[in-house]
């Protein structure tokens, strides 16, 4: 090939990879193998009576199971994790994550327990989680929560010291709602805020069909979105430790029980190097 000839088509070469959309489907990684929970560590606190006191104080602890709370079981023709919510506690990670989206999908099921029973359908998805088990309620790590609970999928909660500035409006005497135009206000367990804010809007699907939930983190920034619906975005993601505040932007990944019934699937991450700015700019 005469060099005039070969430069011409390594431009062409060039321009088609320029031009090709980049597919992102081949950086997906799989935490959930469809087969067991490989990869996860569970973690059960104390047994707690119908009031949610602790009966002994004694956590159930790590990889022990008695009750089968955290199974894998079959789901018109494929697999999915099953969280029964009769005792409170989590599956995690084995591994920390940072600069992430995650994605998964999730539905209840019928059954409620304790205090819990008869109530709104209750978990959560935990990340960040940093530190000794059972720092939360004897259940779970400090962490950020994604809230998932029937009519309040979105929230945010911090756990065990977990903080954000998130922009809100002041909804009660005690109640603050997500809003990207209002005052960035301290979400703590010290703050006159408390450690919740009310998501904004609603897109959960009805009981029993499944939902999906993506969470994207980068830097100390988070974004909870429900079915293709930003939720709420989080800022300067922080935990507090012995009156100090400390960067919170790496951890594992929590799927709580908490005293509901609940399936999984579909559960994967990819890293990222930056955040959709259409999903900040609402």
């Amino acid at each position: 090939m005469r060099p005039v000839k070969l430069i011409i088509a390594l431009l062409l070469c060039v321009i088609v990879i320029a031009f090709t959309p980049f597919s992102t489907k081949e950086h997906w990684k799989p935490l959930f193998n469809g087969k067991d929970l490989s990869g996860w560590d569970t973690y059960i606190g104390p047994d707690l009576d119908d009031n949610g006191k602790p009966i002994t104080g004694t956590p159930v602890g790590l990889n022990n199971d008695p009750r089968q709370v955290f199974t894998v079981v079959p789901d018109n023709g494929e697999n999915v994790i099953r969280i029964s919510g009769q005792n409170w506690g989590a599956i995690i990670t084995k591994n920390e994550y940072e600069n992430y989206h995650l994605q998964l999908q999730f539905k209840w099921g019928s059954l409620s327990w304790g205090q819990k029973k008869g109530k709104k359908k209750d978990s959560g998805l935990l990340y960040h989680s940093v530190g000794k088990y059972g720092a939360d309620y004897g259940a779970w790590m400090r962490a950020q929560e994604f809230q998932i609970e029937e009519g309040n999928t979105g929230d945010y909660w911090g756990c065990a010291g977990g903080e954000a500035d998130i922009p809100a409006d002041k909804k009660s005497e005690t109640d603050y709602i997500y809003d990207p135009r209002g005052t960035l206000l301290r979400f703590s367990q010290t703050s006159k805020q408390s450690r919740h804010c009310i998501k904004q809007g609603d897109a959960e699907n009805p009981s029993g069909q499944w939902n999906t939930l993506d969470l994207y983190c980068h830097g100390d920034t988070s974004i909870h979105v429900v079915n293709g619906k930003v939720m709420m975005v989080l800022y300067h993601n922080q935990q507090s430790e012995n009156g100090q505040d400390l960067p919170l932007t790496k951890g594992r990944i929590q799927l709580q029980s908490e005293g509901a019934e609940l399936f999984y699937r579909h559960i994967q991450i990819r890293a990222i190097d930056h955040l959709p700015l259409e999903l900040i700019k609402q």
